[in-house]
């Protein structure tokens, strides 16, 4: 998938590049600028970054990745919080567009990103987190790269409050314990129950009757005539206006993998792959079921994850990062492709 959010060492990413956050002398601090310092190779690094000298806020310039499992690394200045009145917005977001042009010019394949300006910068984690996936998601409309968002802990990663408390009373609403539906074999609560239970059963073996009786013929026939899940993905793209492209790249896809989807109509993707899909296409709830069950998928509501899914597309927010970002901050698994 082109961009992915990640809890992991950015020290420990082989990708092309990581990116640094540092100050304007590009001194090493702690945090993340530390460690990279740390594990590229503490006197190699500093004394190329004398020689660099002084780096404007949003600018970026580049080194060899020396002692790190990446070939550069981008040293970058963020814009210092101060009330969220002084441009620090703006500042923030073309950091992001210049660490990834100059990673592009680089004929980079893949970067690897922390949470810029949300250490010591004190940029409020939830805003420096959706400028961040703001700037990447517009990168990716017209590039093709592997982007990773790398956040240490839990803590270092937030979403909008009001969104949070928004999905977990959602969730405390719609969540069912799968226990609480198993019934115990051959011991019917009543009479009552048990009248049931056989008549459930005769009215079962009559439908299996009748089935057998249909002409096998006819069913072939009906089962021919279904469309697979490629082909119904393709009316659905059709009847949405939406080129190829513009549907991959908002579902956060890989263009090979929707490329096998297309030209094979009897591939099946992942469940994660098929809500993408269905995300990027704008479906409503009824219409995302439609396209799960074509590819063998149902929504549970004994699974978190698919609650969350669930709460998105009913309220008519389909927005990948978001999601994802939710998702990460739930610790369920990310839409991955």
């Amino acid at each position: 998938m082109p961009f992915e959010i990640i809890r992991q060492d950015i020290t420990n990413m082989k990708t092309d590049a990581i990116v640094n956050p540092t100050n304007n002398e590009l001194k090493p601090t702690g945090g993340v600028c530390g460690a990279i310092f740390e594990k590229a190779g503490y006197e190699i690094l500093e004394k190329k970054c004398k020689k660099i000298g002084y780096l404007e806020t949003t600018e970026a310039v580049i080194t060899k990745g020396y002692n790190l499992d990446c070939k550069y690394i981008i040293h970058t200045v963020g814009p210092v919080w101060r009330d969220g009145k002084n441009n620090e917005s703006t500042l923030l977001y073309n950091t992001y567009i210049n660490c990834l042009k100059l990673a592009k010019s680089k004929k980079c394949n893949s970067i690897a990103f922390p949470l810029i300006s949300s250490g010591n910068f004190g940029y409020p984690k939830d805003k420096a987190l959706d400028i961040a996936t703001n700037a990447i998601k517009n990168f990716l409309l017209e590039n093709d790269m592997l982007i990773y968002l790398v956040v240490f802990d839990r803590e270092s990663f937030k979403i909008n409050k009001d969104l949070f408390d928004s999905i977990t009373q959602y969730i405390d609403d719609n969540y069912v314990e799968f226990n609480k539906y198993k019934f115990r074999r051959n011991t019917p609560e009543s009479l009552d129950d048990l009248s049931i239970s056989i008549l459930e059963n005769v009215n079962r073996k009559s439908s299996i009757y009748k089935i057998e009786s249909v002409d096998k013929n006819l069913l072939d026939a009906l089962s021919k005539a279904e469309d697979t899940f490629s082909q119904y993905l393709l009316k659905l793209i059709d009847s949405s206006g939406m080129t190829d492209a513009q549907v991959y790249k908002k579902a956060n896809i890989d263009r090979r993998l929707f490329s096998k989807i297309r030209n094979n109509k009897d591939y099946t993707p992942s469940k994660p792959t098929v809500l993408s899909l269905a995300i990027a296409l704008e479906l409503n709830l009824d219409k995302t079921n439609d396209l799960l069950r074509k590819a063998g998928f149902a929504l549970s509501h004994s699974n978190k994850f698919d609650i969350i899914i669930e709460y998105f597309i009913s309220n008519q927010i389909y927005d990948i990062y978001k999601i994802n970002e939710t998702l990460f901050s739930f610790d369920q698994n990310i839409l991955r492709t």
